[in-house]
């Protein structure tokens, strides 16, 4: 064998490594991808649980206010929905119009003070808060995480592995305006 024939295969042999080392980092990104939405769905599943309590200790004080109740429950359905289908764009939507309808409740709740002094709602209001404050941290874990993928497989020279190896760019978990604005109480007082 002479030495270019040597060369050549040891270069060979090198850029396979390389090859095999691009892939291995991509594959981790991916299911660090997987990891990072399952935290998210374990707190969103934790949610949607507690959430049937906390509408029924409400629905105990307040009779007049069945239109935020049933607007609560619709979103948690529709997110439920969206979370099942792995929809990340319906689930963005139906979170926002989740979290809009919980801080009317909240709000609604402070005009009457048995429910704010209930132990029940007490609890029930700290937990969902606490969840909810979870959510928005794995988000933000979920999001950097699908930044990182997708950045990286658009970068030579892993894009050539991962078009070859039809590795998927991750769609980020955003939700809408809707969610950051404050609860408007004079519409829900007036």
């Amino acid at each position: 064998m002479s030495l270019t024939s040597v060369a050549v295969l040891v270069i060979l042999l090198l850029l396979a490594a390389y090859a095999v080392i691009l892939y291995n980092a991509l594959v981790r990104l991916k299911h660090g991808l997987s990891k990072a939405w399952a935290n998210i769905d374990v707190l969103l599943k934790q949610r949607h649980e507690e959430l049937p309590k906390l509408v029924e200790t409400c629905k105990q004080y307040m009779q007049y206010e069945g239109r935020t109740l049933e607007r609560v429950i619709a979103a948690r359905n529709a997110v439920a929905s969206a979370r099942e289908q792995h929809d990340l764009g319906a689930l963005g939507k139906a979170e926002s119009g989740l979290r809009v309808g919980l801080g009317q409740l909240f709000a609604l709740a402070e005009n009457y003070p048995e429910l704010k002094a209930n132990d029940s709602f007490q609890h029930l209001q700290l937990r969902i808060s606490g969840l909810e404050n979870g959510i928005a941290d794995r988000r933000e874990l979920y999001n950097e995480a699908v930044n990182l993928n997708n950045v990286r497989i658009e970068q030579f020279p892993d894009v050539l592995i991962a078009r070859a190896f039809a590795f998927k760019a991750g769609e980020l978990l955003e939700f809408s305006d809707a969610e950051k604005a404050d609860v408007d109480l004079k519409s829900l007082f007036g």
